[in-house]
């Protein structure tokens, strides 16, 4: 019976033919002489031995009868691949079936051995991970980082000549990390471009990939895409990405991003990523200033689709939030209500197969991506692929990235406005009160938080094709921040112990004119920092949060995921919390860089009453410390509030402002954001 583990091999050296060796112990997978391509297939015995001597494990592949692979391999190999793009969608949706129906193990991992030398190598791997997240006899494994196996996708292409010669003169012991310029994209007459650790941040765009392999739009296996509040998910993602980056922005100085409104103005944001794709070896296109959206017609992609579509989608969004329901496939009328409308909504706005209209809906938020990604050659007269923001590991590196997302969760924001406001009673939480709230790092002056620069190095031998093995390390500058602890003094007034759920959000004072925030626009900017349950002795209690434990992030570590190290015992207890699920909002940007002066914010602190908010389910090992943004493994998300409350509706009659917004369970402190312009590097 073959061991699961090995088929996380089949993700190293995605260009390479399958029998080449993997792994830091060097293995072989012994392939069928059938298995082979035509081109190796009559010199098998050749290729196969030249490993030889060196091998320390071989992994025999037993040959089944192969599925019909003609629609996943109709996608060409040196192509780029996007799930934005709904032919592409529908090629990965037809391979992640062939994974998921495989009978067991074995027979999974021989079609994958035959498969991954004749599909789409990022298809390949997008396929296979959506299958070995949701196949339950493959659900424990760590999936490899996105950046270890595609490199090119994260890191300046300069780079590369530097990391090949190293990895080729320089024995494995002695390399030394190449060192990624800090801003390669773009000089300071690009005001943009003062965002570049944000937009360009590793961790950042590993999160965005991660996320939309948790929560696939397309398979015939309907449950592997209706996952509880998936399209609610979708809009509060987004909405805090949007929130975060507003924040960034006040932090640079700049104004709040301007939403992408009507789709036939020019893009002023012009972007060039400096970045090659390996898969395709052709360099990512840029995009110029004011450059506009065209109709689009690009037969080799099947995509045939005007601005004006776009334009009759989104009307018929607005108008169904207008009238309170969406028509479904059989014309009848599912409700937007509270409970449920913005789930509904999420999912016809992301047009996945749970869209109850797709033919009247359309499918709006991909297809900007798509117009935006092909604008510079929108009918392929040049043969060029599509920009960054067509692919979902490369997408948050462009400016328009965010002016889309702005215009997107403005739709959004148009359903939440008509919801009725949060009473007193929604609100309040009897017998419980706040008294006092304090956040302070080691050391430091209270209520001050503290980001500074970090280097960090990423081992990045697993994507390294065709060169001599070994670690091979890239060094990254990113923003951090001091970690801190929240203190939270609650007074319980019953007498009895009760249950709290404490929910932490941070948001600017002041807007870019630096005039104070009317709360229906601070609520907007309102990042979520941590959520959590206590328990509320009678009378007085003082609650200790550490920044590290945040509901929101993952640490370090699990995003860049080097999984051979740290690694517990096989089969142990440790092994199993050991359990990198990879989706969640990196650590080290949990805080916006601030300003030298402070960034002045206010820190929104809440206890809601738990048994109204609690969801009953066993969470052991269910990868659900990261469960703000992106929900829990197989189980129902561990909230029963709308994703971001209280702020995800207009505030109630008289609380124009944030302070007249508190009742006695909330609890405001000003805090102040400070960036110390030094670079420390980080300890392994």
């Amino acid at each position: 019976m073959a061991d699961k583990k090995n088929l996380l091999l089949l993700f190293d050296h995605p260009t390479e033919p399958v029998f080449m060796d993997k792994g830091k112990t060097v293995t072989v997978f012994d392939v069928p002489d059938n298995y082979l391509t035509d081109r190796y297939r009559p010199i098998s015995n050749e290729v196969q031995s030249r490993v030889g001597e060196k091998v320390e494990q071989r992994v025999p592949v037993r040959e089944i009868s192969i599925p019909d692979l003609r629609i996943p391999m109709s996608l060409g190999r040196n192509e780029q691949f996007s799930l934005f793009i709904p032919k592409h969608r529908r090629i990965a949706g037809r391979l992640i079936d062939i994974f998921m129906n495989m009978r067991s193990v074995d027979d999974l991992q021989s079609v994958a051995v035959y498969a991954r030398d004749r599909v789409n190598p990022v298809m390949f791997n997008y396929a296979l991970s959506v299958a070995l997240l949701h196949r339950p006899d493959t659900q424990g494994l760590d999936l490899p980082s996105f950046a270890q196996t595609f490199p090119d996708r994260f890191v300046d292409s300069q780079v590369f000549r530097e990391l090949r010669e190293e990895s080729f003169v320089v024995q494995p012991g002695s390399r030394m990390p190449i060192v990624i310029p800090r801003d390669y994209t773009a000089s300071d007459l690009e005001p943009e471009h003062r965002l570049w650790y944000f937009r360009e941040d590793l961790g950042i765009n590993l999160h965005h990939w991660h996320w939309h392999l948790v929560y696939p739009f397309e398979a015939s296996d309907r449950s592997i895409v209706n996952k509880d509040r998936r399209g609610e998910l979708f809009y509060y993602m987004h909405e805090q990405i949007m929130a975060r980056y507003n924040m960034e922005r006040f932090s640079n100085n700049l104004a709040r991003v301007q939403p992408f409104n009507n789709l036939r103005d020019p893009i002023a944001e012009g972007y060039f990523p400096k970045m090659d794709s390996l898969v395709s070896s052709r360099a990512w296109p840029p995009r110029f200033d004011n450059t506009r959206i065209n109709d689009l017609n690009r037969e080799q992609d099947q995509i045939n689709v005007e601005v004006a579509d776009m334009e009759r989608w989104r009307d018929r969004i607005f108008e169904a939030i207008h009238q309170g329901f969406v028509m479904d496939e059989r014309g009848q009328q599912v409700p937007l209500d509270e409970a449920t409308g913005i789930d509904v909504l999420g999912n016809i706005m992301e047009s996945s197969i749970l869209s109850p209209n797709r033919t009247l809906y359309g499918d709006l938020h991909n297809f900007g991506h798509v117009f935006i990604s092909y604008s510079h050659d929108t009918n392929n007269k040049h043969l060029e692929s599509f920009g960054v923001i067509g692919d979902s590991s490369t997408a948050m590196r462009d400016p328009a990235f965010y002016r889309w997302h702005a215009y997107i969760d403005r739709i959004f924001q148009e359903h939440k406005s008509r919801l009725p406001a949060y009473t007193d009673t929604q609100l309040n939480y009897a017998g419980i009160s706040i008294t006092g709230v304090q956040v302070a790092a080691n050391g430091n002056q209270p209520n001050v938080l503290n980001t500074f620069w970090q280097q960090s190095d990423m081992d990045l031998s697993r994507g390294f094709d065709f060169t001599p093995r070994g670690n091979v390390f890239a060094r990254f500058t990113h923003l951090t921040h001091t970690p801190f602890t929240y203190t939270i003094n609650v007074n319980n007034d019953g007498g009895a112990q009760r249950f709290g759920y404490v929910r932490i959000f941070i948001a600017p004072k002041n807007d870019e004119r630096g005039q104070p925030m009317l709360m229906r626009e601070q609520r907007l900017m309102m990042v979520e920092l941590d959520k959590f349950v206590v328990s509320l002795n009678p009378g007085p209690n003082t609650i200790r949060r550490r920044s590290t434990e945040s509901s929101v992030t993952i640490p370090f570590e699990r995003t860049f995921r080097n999984l051979d190290a740290n690694r517990p015992g096989a089969g142990t207890a440790e092994e199993l919390e050991f359990n990198f699920c990879g989706c969640g909002w990196p650590n080290h940007m949990l805080i916006p860089k601030g300003l030298p002066e402070g960034l002045r914010c206010d820190l929104f602190v809440m206890v809601s009453n738990y048994e109204n908010d609690r969801i009953d389910q066993e969470l052991v090992g269910r990868c659900s410390d990261a469960a703000s943004y992106c929900g829990v493994r197989d189980r129902r998300y561990p909230d029963r509030q709308s994703m971001g409350y209280p702020f995800d509706r207009l505030p109630r009659t008289g609380a124009d402002r944030l302070v007249n917004f508190l009742t006695p369970n909330m609890s405001i402190v000003d805090v102040s954001i400070r960036h110390n312009n030094e670079t420390t590097i980080r300890k392994a």
